[in-house]
């Protein structure tokens, strides 16, 4: 989870990388295969973007190269989605519930979110400062890269 204010983009996806795979599907194929990512965007721009590898059609060898499967949401219903807040104020007009928070779902989320804000209290550094208009800490690089891996850029959906 990447998250803050003032980052170089103002933008709300998931994105899940599937892991690779652990041996070459195809040994003697030419180009590039990368790891499977299917990105949700939620705001703005609503929609997903599938990114995978697949076989270029026609004979001569096997060659893969990365492609995308897209869904834009107003593109494909020809409509643009409400905003959130107006689909809250709906929602609270027609008495519906589904996109509220229970009062035991609140507590959950705080009783979560709690022990992290008294540890940051007592801690020596606090949350990582970063400037305006970046993409966040080079903290945030490091912890992720650690790992070996990176996170997702670029407007996706």
């Amino acid at each position: 989870l990447r998250t803050g204010k003032r980052m170089a983009e103002r933008t709300s996806e998931v994105v899940i990388a599937f892991k690779p795979v652990p041996h070459p599907m195809f040994p003697h194929a030419s180009g590039t295969s990368e790891p499977n990512k299917l990105v949700i965007r939620l705001q703005p721009d609503e929609g997903m973007r599938l990114h995978m590898t697949a076989k270029e059609p026609g004979p001569g060898g096997i060659r893969l190269r990365p492609v995308s499967l897209s869904l834009n949401y107003a593109d494909t219903f020809r409509a643009p989605a409400p905003d959130a807040y107006e689909r809250l104020l709906m929602d609270v007009v027609r008495g519906d519930p589904t996109l509220f928070m229970r009062r035991d779902e609140v507590e959950a989320a705080w009783a979560w979110v709690e022990p992290i804000l008294v540890a940051w209290q007592g801690a020596e550094r606090g949350p990582r400062t970063y400037p305006s208009g970046t993409d966040g800490p080079t903290a945030a690089n490091t912890l992720i890269e650690r790992d070996g891996r990176a996170w997702h850029e670029g407007a996706s959906a």
